[in-house]
């Protein structure tokens, strides 16, 4: 099944982003290569897709896993968790409809 992954930043979480992008990005990359990444993509904090110093305000990510309990134990395994980029995460069920 589908899971939307939701993450919330902390305000100025850009530099924990900066530092904490290649080990994400790994993890997104594992996904794509299993065929299980929809999408994945942060929230510019303005109206821009290079919002610069203004940073970005969380992330969207949609993939396939088995069960609700191992999309949240993936998503709790997140770089940007530890790099304390994220305030808040949120997983629910995700039915793609188009």
């Amino acid at each position: 099944m589908l899971y939307s992954i939701v993450c919330y930043d902390h305000k100025n979480s850009l530099e924990g982003r900066k530092s904490a992008r290649p080990a994400h990005l790994e993890r997104l990359k594992n996904l794509r290569e299993k065929g299980k990444l929809i999408l994945a993509g942060p929230n510019p904090a303005i109206d821009t897709n290079d919002p610069g110093e203004a940073g970005f305000t969380g992330s969207l990510i949609v993939a396939e896993f088995n069960s609700l309990e191992e999309a949240k134990k993936w998503a709790s395994e997140d770089p940007y968790l530890e790099a304390n980029v994220y305030e808040k995460v949120e997983v629910k069920p995700f039915k793609q409809v188009f």
